[in-house]
């Protein structure tokens, strides 16, 4: 799996969790789901995101680009 789709899937799965939390604990959950959607909307511009950098180095997914080049 890539970098790219474990980004993806781990942004989903946070918004989901955010959203529980918001209905069922507290409302004040609601930041962190703003905060995920402005993280998630500054990424599409400069490409930048922290989760990314933990994606590749500590659990050491690569990217699509690299697994293409592996597969040659």
């Amino acid at each position: 799996m890539s970098s790219e789709r474990v980004l993806t899937a781990f942004a989903g799965l946070m918004v989901l969790l955010s959203v529980a939390l918001t209905t069922w604990v507290h409302p004040g959950f609601i930041w962190l789901t703003v905060f995920i959607g402005a993280n998630l909307f500054q990424q599409s511009f400069t490409g930048f995101c922290p989760a990314t950098l933990f994606f590749r180095k500590v659990c050491k997914f690569k990217t699509e680009k690299e697994l293409a080049l592996n597969n040659k």
